[in-house]
């Protein structure tokens, strides 16, 4: 795991946004794990503006979202299908037969879910994964107790994430309860994630996540397992973590990060 700090939210998110670009141009036909969530709206929208300006080329991209809510629609206003569109199929060339979200409407959520499972398998997997992280330290909706080794399945939310969610639907209790989401496990088979946070209120689950112990309470510990996790932050979501000055040192000297430094 790799920890890069940027002055803001949106140096954070343009770093995101412009580490995406390159992999979709170095693999026109990349195989990209979606989130959403305010956090990921900034990078969608730089995604959009890539698309419009730079000619970034997304016809040949397959796409698979993290999760779905029980109950909702493609076309209820609360669902990440119409979120998904929303903020970024909509708006670049992808064909949208090649964007996938677990169907939350199927009348049999356990086959939905193994459903969802083979379709990753057989496009290959999951070459870049991203991920926001929620308050209770979930990604996806991985909610405290996921296994670490769980697959796609219907998690119930837990009342942190209903929270969260309130402001989206009017209401903590207007939120579906349930949702299908990728397993920790999953998720840690994809080649490459980044994981994006930013903002004051995420600053103590990240300092959890990042140099915590790996614990089935916070699902995001699990990615301190994965082989290649990038995890970017802005100040204020940095301000809990211990090895800031190695973090730093990271971003300004490793060549990896060279391209981005400009």
């Amino acid at each position: 795991m790799e920890v890069i700090i940027r002055s803001d939210a949106d140096a954070a998110s343009l770093l995101v946004a412009r580490m995406v670009a390159k992999e979709i141009r170095a693999n026109p036909s990349i195989v990209l794990g979606l989130a959403t969530g305010q956090t990921m709206e900034r990078v969608y929208a730089l995604l959009v503006q890539m698309h419009k300006k730079e000619k970034l080329d997304f016809s040949l991209c397959r796409t698979f979202n993290l999760d779905e809510y029980v109950g909702l629609g493609t076309k209820d206003s609360g669902s990440y299908r119409f979120y998904m569109k929303h903020h970024l199929f909509d708006h670049v060339n992808i064909d949208p037969r090649n964007t996938h979200l677990p169907d939350g409407k199927s009348a049999d959520l356990d086959k939905e879910c193994e459903r969802y499972e083979k379709v990753i398998e057989r496009n290959g997997g999951i070459d870049l994964q991203l991920l926001g992280i929620g308050k209770a330290g979930h990604i996806g909706f991985n909610e405290p107790l996921s296994a670490l080794r769980s697959r796609t399945r219907v998690k119930a939310l837990s009342p942190t994430t209903l929270n969260q969610n309130a402001a989206m639907f009017g209401g903590s209790d207007k939120v579906p309860q349930r949702a299908i989401t990728m397993g920790v496990g999953t998720i840690l088979e994809c080649r490459k994630c980044i994981l994006l946070a930013t903002g004051d209120s995420k600053a103590n689950i990240i300092a959890k996540a990042v140099e915590g112990p790996i614990t089935s309470m916070i699902s995001a510990t699990a990615l301190q397992l994965h082989r290649k996790c990038t995890v970017v932050v802005d100040e204020e979501a940095a301000s809990k973590l211990q090895a800031t000055d190695y973090y730093r040192w990271i971003f300004d000297n490793e060549p990896e990060w060279q391209d981005y430094r400009t």
